[in-house]
């Protein structure tokens, strides 16, 4: 009977107009003003600011014109190997002879370049164009490196012109060293095969370990040099690693891409 009174009572002033009105207290106007700051704070932010982004890749490092994988012209056994591992040698310098059938034969370098790699010893029998050795494009050793980033195909449109890269070189301890700093000379705008790699680092394996998840796009990264280093190249610490680079070294590049505005990411 109590409950009925009182819904009887509700009906006959439903506005209630004769109770007082019950204003915010003051921790609520503060708490909604701090998040209406909050909110417009975050909308200019939304439209003037910007969001520094990178993408991260596998990289190698070379010189410029890449190596070339030496075959042999005949067919035959081979009788000498007239040239070593990591020597220097000019264009139609001697590699190898061969005796063939018509008598002996010397495979020569196609171009100058330095022996990163030799597949034929003495008394093996090759075939005609077997894979005799890997020639790195090298004519003098002051020839500066360069670094060359494997990024995946649907970013390379959005790497700007000079970007910024860091790169982190498989054999210097980058907690003690950094990392090698460097700028985007050249983006391809062609997605390579392992096929193409593998001709450009006169290596397969490399060609295949490089398109393991699809084929890339190569970034030519131009090293930033300096003369405070022993390698001759700027580094994130004072004066890097103790010691020289050398070409065919694995690393990992960091690529800052172009600042996008947060507002572009609600946009269709």
């Amino acid at each position: 009977m109590q409950f009925r009174q009182q819904a009887l009572a509700k009906l006959q002033s439903p506005e209630e107009l004769d109770l007082p009105v019950r204003f915010a207290r003051p921790q609520g106007w503060l708490v909604l003003s701090v998040t209406v700051i909050a909110m417009a704070a975050a909308s200019v932010w939304a439209v003037t600011g910007s969001v520094p982004s990178t993408v991260g890749a596998p990289a190698i490092l070379t010189h410029g014109e890449g190596s070339y994988i030496l075959q042999s012209p005949v067919a035959g056994q081979v009788t000498a190997v007239l040239a070593k591992e990591g020597q220097r040698l000019p264009a139609d310098a001697p590699v190898l002879q061969v005796r063939t059938n018509e008598g002996d034969a010397v495979v020569r370098t196609v171009a100058a370049g330095r022996i990163t790699g030799l597949a034929a010893t003495i008394g093996q029998i090759i075939q005609t164009g077997t894979n005799v050795a890997a020639v790195e494009k090298v004519a003098h050793a002051s020839d500066p490196l360069y670094a060359t980033v494997y990024v995946p195909a649907e970013t390379a449109a959005s790497i700007p012109a000079d970007a910024s890269v860091d790169l982190t070189v498989q054999s210097v301890p980058a907690q003690s060293y950094g990392v090698l700093r460097g700028h985007v000379r050249s983006v391809d705008r062609t997605a390579q095969s392992a096929q193409q790699i593998a001709a450009f680092l006169g290596d397969s394996q490399l060609g295949e370990q490089f398109t393991r998840k699809g084929r890339p796009v190569a970034v030519l990264v131009r090293l930033d040099p300096s003369s405070r280093t022993k390698s001759g190249y700027k580094w994130s610490s004072a004066e890097g690693p103790p010691f020289t680079l050398s070409s065919m070294t694995l690393a990992t590049g960091s690529i800052r891409l172009a600042d996008q505005r947060p507002v572009d990411w609600l946009l269709p």
